[in-house]
């Protein structure tokens, strides 16, 4: 199996070079996350992702999960590049799509699926490999390149950035840099949102 990136700190409290620093529930060891991504979390049963809705913890976990899952998922089956690209966690569209086959997969194979969940799970996998080529053709992806999905201007927009295609280095070194940049937007929109109303129920408790 592919090996995890280095996203958590060891389960001991000694941060490995480049991990990101995680407190509370996301601080688990890899094997734990590798583990969770095909067994399943006893405290958070399969089910839909909203990606727009994670904390910075909860959001650390699932990518870790999903992309030991993917990993494994391409090997297993042998996906062509055209249908799960290197940087896939780049792209909205793929992370939505193969998040949802994540949690379908393990809706399936979980302990009290009926024996036929499995043959139900590669039927709507083909239908989605269909998707995930389009996406992946109109993204502009490649195996050894990469750029932003393009996205469309509608009129009174400003025009959207087109970036240019750059070279894929290191694939599990730009998933860590773009976790560790995706978890610290997630904190700091928390951040946002927690300290007014912080300064309201203090305000509330001096004037009481």
């Amino acid at each position: 199996m592919s090996p995890m990136p280095e996203l958590f700190s060891d389960p001991d409290g000694e941060d490995r070079d480049g991990a990101l620093e995680i407190p509370g529930a996301a601080r688990k060891s890899r094997a734990d996350h590798d583990a969770a991504a095909f067994a399943g979390n006893e405290d958070r049963p399969p089910g839909p992702v909203n990606w727009n809705a994670l904390g910075p913890e909860e959001a650390a976990v699932a990518w870790a999960e999903l992309d030991a899952w993917v990993s494994w998922l391409r090997v297993a089956y042998g996906i062509s590049a055209l249908e799960i690209p290197p940087l896939w966690h780049r792209h909205d569209e793929l992370v939505w799509e193969l998040s949802a086959l994540h949690q379908h997969w393990l809706a399936c194979y979980g302990d009290g699926a009926s024996g036929s969940a499995p043959l139900a799970w590669h039927k709507d996998f083909d239908d989605a490999r269909h998707r995930l080529r389009r996406w992946v053709a109109a993204s502009g992806t490649q195996p050894g390149t990469d750029r932003p999905t393009l996205v469309a201007t509608w009129p009174g927009e400003a025009p959207h950035q087109v970036e240019p295609a750059h070279d894929i280095v290191d694939r599990y070194a730009d998933f860590t840099a773009m976790v560790r940049h995706d978890l610290r937007e997630r904190q700091d929109a928390l951040e946002r949102f927690t300290s007014p109303l912080s300064r309201r129920r203090q305000a509330g408790r001096e004037g009481a």
